[in-house]
């Protein structure tokens, strides 16, 4: 029989789950001390009697120095056969290096092989979209991807530590359900026990009862739409945040996104710079997005966005862009001619570049396809008709920071949306758009609270009475004013990283042509 441990000898006993290995971003607590890192092989260059190998363990990137001189056959024989991800055992002496990749850099003196990988497909070279979206399961451990995720990580916390110091309960509404939030032309069907079920598209609806019960909730999880759209806004299977509020009107609203929306970005600025500094990040839009967020109505953007300063706009944004397309250019052309004659390093670097300068280019042949269309697409704008894509573009090009729009036409609002008391034509609604044209990240507004108007809405919308019994009895038992909002976390991350495209900005993207891997 085993004698049970002595309550004050806990510590003598071994703890399997403590990590007998430092990471990378605990280097600066170590400096001049002997660690152990683990991880995986990034890059590799070597000279006579020397590999430095830039290893990665997810927090980061750091050097190691092997010297043939310092260390034993076994461990020369593991840094000289390592490839590209092969994983591995380091020990050394920790040393300050500014000159390196994240400051640090370990001088070496025992190396272990733990896996020899196999020849990495990914390499330093461009590679199309869909060669990297089939492998994206190894895309993950690029330093770009790695730097968007983590940001991402952070977003995610700065939410959830925002809503809970304000009093916020995180609920969860259903995934399956069997009610259309806003119709069901966008809705992914199934068969559900011999009824019909859909995939939610908000959690909306159940988050304003949670609301009745508990006053302030928020719920966060995935939310699906069947929208048959290629743009790169848009994603089959997302994350939303959604609060709902009881006793709040359009304004508490209003006021409560830009709030959180701040506290996202200062948090990003504060906590977040080694992976915005990877992404090559202009810095001072985010730091103008921290409060101060102009509000104007439907009416006002749509007069903004017929505006002969916005068309003025285009055509400078035109002009730019096409001398930023022959710098790239001419940029990439005198890399191309000194290849040859580099250094392996230099080239490496030249190789770098040059799939940045590909991405670029792409993105401005694509913006200078659109603009013309987006202009006059502008100039024929009838009011009464929803902002696409490019219009949001171009309106936030107005001003330096994200703005809200609202009290929208209600024909194109969802059916449980306040009408304005002054204005029938209104909806009580509301829009955060992102500066830098990228468009809608928060939607939402002010519930109706009457149950005939809610009931007259559901019939009006097509949508079966029967689905919605649950939903009008919130409007039977104490009914109160009440609000709430959706955000979307991809669109949020893809602006704050300034990237282009938002299946970046989730592990594993799902779009109208894409289930793999």
């Amino acid at each position: 029989m085993i004698d049970p441990v002595d309550s004050d000898d806990r510590s003598a006993v071994p703890n399997p789950m403590i990590p007998d290995h430092s990471s990378i971003d605990s280097l600066s607590d170590c400096v001049g001390e002997e660690v152990t890192l683990r991880g995986w092989l990034y890059n590799k260059r070597s000279s006579k009697g020397l590999h430095f190998l830039v290893l990665r363990d997810g927090t980061g990137l750091c050097q190691c120095v092997v010297n043939e001189s310092a260390v034993d056959d076994t461990s020369w024989s593991a840094a000289d056969d390592a490839t590209r991800e092969s994983s591995l055992e380091l020990k050394g002496v920790v040393g300050i290096d500014d000159r390196q990749i994240g400051g640090f850099e370990l001088q070496v003196s025992s190396a272990v092989l733990i896996h020899k990988a196999e020849e990495y497909p990914i390499t330093p070279k461009e590679h199309g979209v869909d060669f990297l979206m089939n492998h994206r399961h190894l895309w993950l451990r690029s330093q770009r991807q790695w730097a968007i995720l983590r940001i991402r990580n952070r977003v995610t916390m700065s939410i959830h530590e925002f809503f809970q110091g304000r009093g916020f309960l995180q609920m969860d509404a259903p995934i399956l359900t069997g009610t259309a939030v806003e119709g069901t032309s966008t809705l992914f069907e199934m068969e559900y026990f011999g009824r019909t079920a859909y995939l939610t598209q908000s959690g909306q609806l159940h988050g304003e009862a949670m609301a009745m019960a508990f006053g302030k909730i928020y719920t966060f999880g995935p939310t699906f739409r069947a929208e048959k759209s290629k743009t790169r806004r848009h994603l089959t299977e997302f994350w939303m945040i959604e609060p709902e509020m009881a006793f709040y009107d359009l304004d508490g609203a209003m006021q409560l996104a830009e709030d959180m929306l701040s506290r996202i970005v200062s948090d990003a600025l504060r906590d977040c710079q080694a992976e915005l500094e990877v992404l090559e990040r202009d810095q001072e839009p985010l730091k103008r997005s921290i409060g101060g967020y102009p509000r104007i109505t439907y009416s006002e953007a749509v007069d903004i966005l017929k505006s002969e300063k916005t068309a003025q706009m285009v055509a400078n944004k035109i002009v730019a862009i096409e001398q930023e397309q022959k710098d790239i250019a001419a940029e990439s052309e005198e890399g191309k001619a000194a290849y040859g004659q580099a250094k392996k390093w230099q080239k490496r670097k030249t190789d770098a570049r040059e799939i940045e300068i590909q991405r670029r280019t792409n993105e401005i042949e694509e913006e200078l396809r659109n603009l013309p269309k987006w202009v006059e697409s502008a100039r024929q704008f009838e009011w009464g008709s929803d902002f696409g894509g490019s219009d949001e573009t171009l309106i936030t090009w107005n001003f330096d920071r994200p703005i809200i729009v609202h009290r929208f036409p209600h024909g194109f609002k969802a059916f449980y949306m306040k009408r304005d008391p002054e204005d029938d034509r209104l909806a009580l609604g509301m829009d955060v758009l992102a500066p830098e044209g990228y468009g809608e990240i928060v939607g939402g507004g002010e519930r109706a609270t009457d149950l005939s108007f809610l009931q007259d809405q559901v019939r009006a919308h097509g949508l079966p009475e029967e689905a919605f019994k649950w939903y009008f009895d919130l409007r039977r038992y104490g009914s109160v004013q009440h609000s709430g909002f959706g955000l979307g976390l991809e669109r949020t991350v893809t602006w704050i990283c300034g990237i282009h495209h938002l299946r970046e900005t989730i592990p594993f993207a799902r779009t109208l042509d894409r289930l793999y891997p």
